[in-house]
Formats: structure tokens, sequence, C-alpha cells
């Protein structure tokens, strides 16, 4: 009896010995509350040059990318221009790379990622907004952008337009991929457009 309890006990002792395994925690899923604005294609960074370009931004301004995926636009508007950055995405992938990126870059302490749902974004503070959503998305942020910004801020949309509002200025190019591109600015005015 003595020695089935000294190997019980050694038993025991070993099992409390080993290193603690991590429980498997499942990565946190997309925002179930948030429609998805547009599939996940990354902006080549040509392409985002003259989109912060087009949308002349200044240094300290606050850029907000609705839809940021990997938050390249945030990043460079941080890096080039020395502003603020907003990036909101309903994918924790996405937003994980978004703040590796700005890590890597050195300007986290400009950038924030969130996820969010970009149509329940507060973006009154916004300078600028970025979007490369679709069309449909667009029309359904427009009254949202348009009552929020204040007058001057500018808005530049990839590839598509904000419906019968006319642009400012229309950027079409070749980027270096050899695609066919095109940028729409506008500048909210004070007028909420449904």
């Amino acid at each position: 009896m003595l020695a089935v309890m000294i190997r019980l006990a050694l038993a025991l002792t070993f099992l409390v010995s080993l290193p603690a395994i991590p429980a498997q925690v499942a990565p946190p899923q997309r925002r179930p509350d948030a429609p998805q604005l547009a599939p996940y294609v990354p902006t080549p960074q040509d392409v985002v040059d003259r989109m912060l370009a087009l949308a002349d931004v200044k240094k300290g301004e606050l850029v907000v990318d609705l839809g940021c995926g990997d938050g390249r636009i945030v990043v460079t508007a941080a890096q080039k221009y020395g502003a603020r950055g907003l990036g909101v995405d309903i994918d924790p992938q996405r937003i994980a790379e978004a703040n590796a990126n700005a890590k890597a870059a050195k300007v986290e302490h400009l950038v924030t990622f969130r996820l969010q749902d970009a149509m329940t974004t507060d973006v009154s503070s916004a300078n600028v907004v970025t979007l490369y959503l679709l069309s449909a998305s667009n029309l359904r942020l427009r009254p949202i952008l348009t009552r929020q910004l204040k007058s001057g801020a500018r808005i530049v949309a990839h590839t598509f337009s904000m419906g019968d509002w006319q642009p400012e200025k229309v950027d079409s190019f070749t980027d270096v991929g050899g695609r066919q591109r095109t940028l729409y600015l506008y500048k909210a005015d004070g007028k909420v457009r449904q």
C-alpha cells in the first residue's frame, strides 16, 4: 500500500511540474453586426500615394480610412505627411495586420485601428476620409459622411464614385501594374446628400 501511495505521489509531482499548455482561444470573428461593404482588395502603394496627394493631406490632420484592410493608407499618411490616422475594418485579421504595419513603420503613436462597422464610425473630426468600397456602399455612407463632416473636409473614393454627387476632381491614370484607376475627390460643404 505504501509503495502505491509513493508512486501516486511521484506521478502527481511529475504532472504538476509539467509546463502549462495554453488554452486554445478562438480568434475573434468578423463583426456579425457589421455589413461587408466591399471584398478585401489591397490598394497598390502608388495608388495610395495618389489618393493622399489628391486629398492634399497636411501634417496633424486626421485621415480616416473606412474599410482600412491592412492599414496602408493611414500608415502612409502618418509616415509621409505626419498626419494622424484612424482605420476601421470588420475583419480582426486585417486589424492585426494594420497594427503590425504601423509598428513596423514606427507610426503607432499617430494611428489607431478599430474592429468597427464603418457605417457607425464617427468621422466628425476627420479632415480626410478615404474609401475603396463598392458603389452601393459609398451611397449608403454618403448621407452619414455629409452629415458628420465639417465643411472643407475631403473624401477620396477609389474606383467607385458617390453617385450623382459631382466630384471636385477626378484623377484617372494607369498604375504601376498597368491597371486603369480612377480616384474621385469630394469636399464636404455642409449640405447633407441622401
